[in-house]
């Protein structure tokens, strides 16, 4: 018992501290989504492609003291942004990938157990559900890009539910674009939505001379 007290105070003593890129427009609703973190078991969070959640939601994790009793567990639908997003993340962090950021795929573990948050695709998380039923190696999940709705994320979904009455320590976000996040949260028993608004680009006509 002592080897894990003392485990996880150096895990409290070594856990990043992130920055916010401020033109991000998730960064503006930062307040509301770590206040819903703290308060509510799952969250789901509604915004389009450019906003910021995918990289920036675990950092938020981090400022939270998630990631401390297991990982922040992040799911991709694909093989190669798991990679691309632990990459971005460790960047961000200035961290080596491999370290406090890494990423499993298939053939591929990148992570250590120093980690704090792991990439994974969610066909890696389902099948380490036949090892890990109560998935006790994480403290958090990210199922990012839920509105995709394929086989692996909708059995996850199913999973996910049945396991937050034993695991009431787990913390769930889901994110979605702006596709009907309301049945998300039917889903998991009204969660809260915070909608993030899209990243926005000025238009060729308006630079033009």
């Amino acid at each position: 018992m002592s080897n894990l007290i003392q485990r996880r105070a150096l895990r409290l003593q070594n856990l990043p501290k992130p920055t916010y890129p401020e033109e991000l427009p998730v960064a503006a609703r930062r307040a509301d989504i770590l206040a819903a973190i703290q308060a509510h078991q799952v969250i789901i969070i509604c915004g389009e492609t450019g906003s910021g959640k995918t990289t920036q939601l675990p950092k938020m994790c981090l400022e939270l003291g998630r990631g401390v009793d297991g990982f922040i567990g992040h799911t991709q639908p694909r093989r190669i942004a798991a990679r691309s997003v632990a990459a971005r993340i460790a960047e961000e962090l200035k961290t080596q990938l491999g370290q406090q950021v890494g990423y499993k795929v298939r053939f591929h573990d990148r992570c250590s157990p120093d980690s704090y948050i792991k990439l994974m695709t969610d066909g890696i998380l389902l099948a380490e559900i036949q090892q890990d039923r109560y998935l006790r190696q994480y403290d958090t999940l990210i199922i990012d890009e839920a509105h995709e709705r394929s086989l692996n994320i909708d059995f996850l979904l199913g999973y996910l539910k049945w396991l937050l009455p034993k695991r009431r320590d787990l913390k769930i976000i889901i994110t979605s674009a702006t596709i009907d996040p309301e049945r998300f949260s039917r889903h998991f028993d009204n969660a809260p939505i915070i909608n993030v608004s899209g990243r926005t680009y000025p238009s060729t006509s308006a630079t033009a001379p």
